[in-house]
């Protein structure tokens, strides 16, 4: 009987080593012994400052690996896809969730738990997704423009020690900065708004936007579309009200806000305003967003199916058993 050929897969891990309180560094030797276990051969790397990140995934790209790992939050993510599409040929992306709000993880069901998510890339379940593109930068989840995401950016560490709490208590203590509005040219191949007022614009990839996950229901990462949220200016209480209905993902449906779907948006502003990128900022007067389709593949949780016992279904059980 002849042997079957066992091919070493090759895996780099992109690790942040504050993150998540240093959980990546104090479980890398499990980590890495799990992979091992798995057929892996794999090295690792720690960030070391802004870009750092991005380099090395390009580099561990160009050096042939089977899989790029980033572990982290969502900066660290961003950064590992931004280097990774820098180059054409592509190894595979797998992510350790441990940031504060994860929430490309989460729009993909990948668990927070390190083991956990370990196993989704032993498991060999990998998905072709989206990417949204800005010029030269990438983004996974979003970009946005407006004083709301100013007051997000501000809690950022505030969350981490207390949660989404800071972010309400924010809110409220900025209320009249987050609710002014600016003037914006918001142009798409199905739609043109023409010098609008706008207290907020997001341009979503995923489901899950600053740890909300109803901001953008109709969001889908494989669907090779974006998602549009303008909030035009409005009253204190119609844009509370519109945010109660966001809870529920309800607001897109309201007619004091425009939402639709496209695979393209061109903004103009009077003058030079901070739009952020996944977490990232910068200042421009006008600026272009497009999806880029199908262009990463990346480790994703095996669905659970239900299976019959008698007339009703009683339990999930793995696709594969």
């Amino acid at each position: 009987m002849k042997r079957g050929i066992f091919i070493v897969q090759r895996a780099r891990i992109i690790y942040n080593p504050t993150a998540g309180r240093n959980l990546v560094t104090k479980k890398l030797v499990n980590i890495l012994e799990k992979l091992e276990r798995a057929g892996y051969e794999t090295s690792c790397k720690a960030t070391e400052g802004p870009g750092s990140a991005a380099a090395e995934s390009t580099k561990a790209a160009k050096n042939g690996v089977d899989v790029v790992i980033a572990a982290g939050g969502d900066g660290t993510l961003s950064e590992v896809v931004n280097g990774l599409m820098q180059v054409t040929e592509r190894p595979k992306l797998g992510l350790l969730p441990c940031g504060t709000s994860n929430d490309f993880a989460r729009a993909l069901k990948i668990p927070v738990n390190i083991e956990k998510a370990v196993d989704v890339i032993i498991n060999g379940q990998s998905k072709l997704i989206d990417i949204g593109c800005s010029g030269n930068r990438y983004f996974l989840n979003v970009a946005a423009i407006g004083h709301l995401t100013e007051v997000s950016d501000a809690t950022s560490n505030l969350k981490t020690f207390v949660g989404p709490l800071a972010y309400y208590m924010k809110v409220i203590e900025n209320l009249a900065k987050i609710t002014r509005p600016f003037t914006a040219t918001i142009a798409t191949p199905e739609q043109t708004f023409n010098n609008i007022e706008i207290v907020l614009l997001i341009i979503a990839n995923s489901i899950t936007v600053g740890g909300f996950s109803c901001i953008t229901p109709k969001a889908d990462i494989s669907d090779g579309l974006l998602d549009l949220l303008i909030i035009p200016k409005n009253s204190i209480t119609n844009l509370l009200q519109v945010a109660a209905l966001a809870r529920k993902g309800e607001h897109i449906y309201d007619d004091r806000i425009h939402y639709l779907q496209t695979t393209c948006v061109n903004v103009s502003v009077p003058r030079a305003f901070k739009f952020n990128l996944d977490g990232e900022w910068s200042a421009l007067s006008s600026t272009s967003f497009a999806v880029v389709p199908h262009c990463l593949n990346i480790f994703v949780p095996n669905k659970p199916v239900f299976k019959k016992i008698g007339p009703k279904l009683m339990r999930k059980v793995p696709r594969d058993a």
